[in-house]
C-alpha cells in the first residue's frame, strides 16, 4: 500500500483511458492525489464514444465533458492526449493504437502507467492493457479496478487518498451530464464513496483506489 504518509516513488504517471471517463472511475482519487502532490500526471484516452451520446446531442458532447472533468482534476490540457477511434471496435485498429502508445511512450517518458486491468472484459478495454503493457514492459505498470466489467480482480495495490481526494473525483464525474443523466448506477455518489471506503477499510484508511499489479520498476 501506498498510504497518505508515504512518498509515491514515481514522478512521471501517464493514464491510458480507452474512453473518457475511464480515468476517472478507475483512478480518480489517485489522480487527484498526484496532482496535489506536485507529480507530473499525463492522460491519453482513445476514444471520445460519439456512438454513446445521447441522441440529439452534439458529437462531441462526451468530449467537452472530458476537458471540463479534467479542468475540474486540475489537468492542463498540454499534458492531454485524445485519440478518436471507434467505440467497440478497437480490435480493427489494435497496431494503430499501439503505435500511439509507442509515440506516446517517446514523449512522454513515464516512470508508473495506470491501464485497465488484465481481467477487464470490455473489449476496447482488453485492447489498451495488452497494448498498454506491451508499449511500457519495461516500467512499472498497474491496472485500475473498473468493477462491472471485472469478473475477477486481483487486488494486489492500493493508493490511499482523503476526503478532498474523493470530492474532486466526484465532482469531475458529475462534469459527465450525458451520463449522469443516464442513471448509470456506477455514476452514482453513493457507488463511487462506497468502492472508496471499502477499499479504503482493506487497508485501514479513509478511502482507496485498487490496482492489480502487472510490473514494478523501482
Amino acid at each position: 500500500m501506498i498510504s497518505d504518509t508515504m512518498t509515491i516513488p514515481w514522478k512521471r504517471v501517464l493514464v491510458l483511458a480507452p474512453h473518457t471517463d475511464d480515468a476517472e472511475l478507475g483512478c480518480g482519487g489517485t489522480i487527484a492525489r498526484l496532482l496535489d502532490e506536485d507529480i507530473d500526471v499525463h492522460v491519453a484516452v482513445f476514444s471520445i464514444a460519439e456512438d454513446s451520446v445521447p441522441q440529439g446531442k452534439p458529437p462531441t458532447m462526451i468530449q467537452n465533458e472530458f476537458y471540463e472533468a479534467m479542468k475540474i482534476m486540475g489537468l492542463p490540457e498540454n499534458q492531454i492526449k485524445v485519440y478518436r477511434y471507434p467505440v467497440r471496435h478497437f480490435f480493427r485498429y489494435r497496431q494503430e493504437i499501439l503505435d500511439n502508445l509507442i509515440e506516446l511512450r517517446k514523449q512522454i517518458n513515464p516512470d508508473w502507467v495506470l491501464l485497465p486491468a488484465s481481467t477487464d472484459c470490455h473489449q476496447d478495454h482488453e485492447v489498451i492493457s495488452a497494448e498498454g503493457t506491451r508499449a511500457f514492459k519495461k516500467v512499472s505498470i498497474w491496472g485500475y479496478e473498473l468493477p462491472w466489467n471485472h469478473l475477477k480482480f486481483s487486488c494486489e495495490a492500493f493508493i490511499s487518498f482523503s476526503q478532498k481526494h474523493l470530492d474532486k473525483k466526484l465532482a469531475a464525474l458529475q462534469a459527465y451530464r450525458s451520463q449522469v443523466e443516464l442513471e448509470r448506477p456506477y455514476f452514482s455518489k453513493d457507488f463511487i464513496t462506497g468502492l472508496a471506503a471499502t477499499r479504503g477499510v482493506q487497508v485501514d484508511r479513509p478511502f482507496a483506489e485498487c490496482y492489480e499489479v502487472l510490473r514494478i520498476n523501482l
